[in-house]
C-alpha cells in the first residue's frame, strides 16, 4: 500500500447561518489557506475531489459551480461524491494508490440553513415504504436512542456526559459553533425534544466548508514537518431499512475499525462523527476505545454539524492534532445514512 498523509487542513468558522456569501466565496479563502499551509501553488495539485449535495444547494450539478473556487486551469483530473467529504477523501486516497497522483485536494461544503433540513434529509429514505412516513434524522435517532436505553446499552446520564464534554471541548475550538461549560445534571433537567432526545442531544443546524490536502510518500515528507499518515482506512455499509439491523450496535463500524487496524495499537484520541449524543457511545463501543481515550477534542458534530462536511472535518481535526504533536495515533470516523448506516474508519499516525 502506498503511503499517503494529510498535510494541510482549513475550515470555516461554522455558524447557524452564513447568508452573506455563497458556497464559492465560502471555499475560496479556505483553498488559499490549505495551499499556503502545504507550501504549494495550485499547479502542484494533481487531483481534486469534492463533496456536496444538490438538495442543499437547490440546483442540479451544483458542484460544477464550486470548481470556480479552485480554478483548475489548465484542467486537471476532478471528481465529485454526493456524500460527506470523508468519502471524497477516500476516493482521493484510492486514486493515489494507483500511483498517478502525488498531491490531491479534497473539499466539502454545505448550507443547512436555507430550508428545513429535517424534511430535506427525510428524502434519503426508501420512497415506497419509509418516505411517505416523513421520518427525519432526529425522529430516527430518537428511536435508536430509545432502543439503546431499553437494552441497557447506555444511560441518559452517559448521554448528558457526552454533551457536557463536547460543549467543553467546543469552547476551546475557535471554529466550533457551540461551546461552554455545562453540568450533566442541569442538562438532564431540560425538557425532551423528541423523546428521549433533548435538544442538546441533537446536532445544531450549521453552514460551513472544509478543505484538506493529501500527499504521497516523500512528497508528504518534503511538504510537512509532521504528516498525519493514513495507516489504515475502510468503509462498510449496512442495510438502509431500519427494521433489519440492530440499531443499538454499529456493525459496519466494528468491521471497518477492525479492517483499518484500530486495535493494532494504542489510540491517543478519536474524532468520531456522532451527530447525536448516544451515537458517540455506540461508536465508542464499536471501535473498542478505552475509557481514557479522549473523544472529539474539537467538540465534534454536537458543536458544529455542516452537512456533507462534518465527517471530513473529523479527519482534518485529527490530522491537525497529530501535526502539532498532541498525539501519535488517532482514529478518524465519518458516518452517512440513517442511524449510522454507513461508516468510514481511518487510523492516522505521526512519524
Amino acid at each position: 500500500m502506498r503511503d499517503v498523509a494529510i498535510i494541510s487542513f482549513a475550515q470555516t468558522r461554522h455558524r447557524r447561518e452564513i447568508s452573506d456569501i455563497n458556497e464559492v466565496e465560502m471555499l475560496m479563502p479556505l483553498m488559499g489557506e490549505a495551499l499556503a499551509e502545504a507550501g504549494i501553488a495550485k499547479e502542484r495539485v494533481d487531483f481534486v475531489c469534492s463533496a456536496s449535495s444538490d438538495y442543499l444547494a437547490g440546483q442540479p450539478f451544483s458542484f460544477v459551480m464550486s470548481l470556480d473556487a479552485f480554478g483548475p486551469w489548465p484542467p486537471i483530473s476532478e471528481s465529485h461524491v454526493d456524500m460527506d467529504g470523508a468519502w471524497a477523501l477516500y476516493e482521493a486516497w484510492v486514486k493515489m494508490q494507483m500511483g498517478k497522483t502525488d498531491i490531491a485536494l479534497v473539499y466539502a461544503y454545505g448550507k443547512s440553513s436555507p430550508g428545513n433540513i429535517r424534511r430535506v434529509m427525510s428524502r434519503q429514505l426508501d420512497p415506497y415504504s419509509l418516505g411517505p412516513l416523513w421520518l427525519d434524522p432526529v425522529s430516527m435517532a430518537a428511536m435508536q436512542a430509545r432502543l439503546g436505553l431499553e437494552a441497557g446499552a447506555f444511560t441518559e446520564k452517559q448521554m448528558a456526559d457526552v454533551v457536557a464534554a463536547s460543549r467543553r471541548h467546543g469552547a476551546a475550538n475557535p471554529f466550533a459553533q457551540l461551546g461552554g461549560e455545562f453540568d450533566a445534571g442541569a442538562l438532564l433537567a431540560e425538557p425532551e425534544f423528541v423523546s428521549p432526545l433533548r435538544k442538546h442531544d441533537c446536532p445544531p443546524v450549521t453552514d460551513g466548508a472544509a478543505v484538506l490536502i493529501l500527499a504521497a510518500g516523500d512528497v508528504a515528507r518534503e511538504l510537512s514537518e509532521r504528516p498525519a499518515w493514513i495507516r489504515g482506512i475502510d468503509h462498510r455499509i449496512e442495510a438502509a431499512a431500519l427494521g433489519v439491523r440492530d440499531l443499538t450496535r454499529s456493525v459496519s463500524t466494528e468491521q471497518a475499525g477492525a479492517r483499518a487496524g484500530v486495535a493494532d495499537g494504542p489510540v491517543d484520541f478519536a474524532e468520531l462523527h456522532a451527530p447525536f449524543a448516544h451515537q458517540e457511545l455506540i461508536l465508542r463501543s464499536a471501535l473498542g476505545l478505552a475509557d481514557d481515550v479522549t473523544v472529539n477534542p474539537s467538540g465534534g458534530a454536537l458543536c458544529a454539524n455542516p452537512i456533507m462536511t462534518a465527517g471530513l472535518i473529523r479527519f482534518g481535526e485529527a490530522a491537525t492534532r497529530i501535526g502539532r504533536g498532541d498525539g501519535d495515533r488517532a482514529v478518524a470516523h465519518a458516518t452517512s445514512g440513517p442511524c449510522l448506516q454507513q461508516n468510514l474508519v481511518c487510523v492516522l499516525e505521526g512519524e
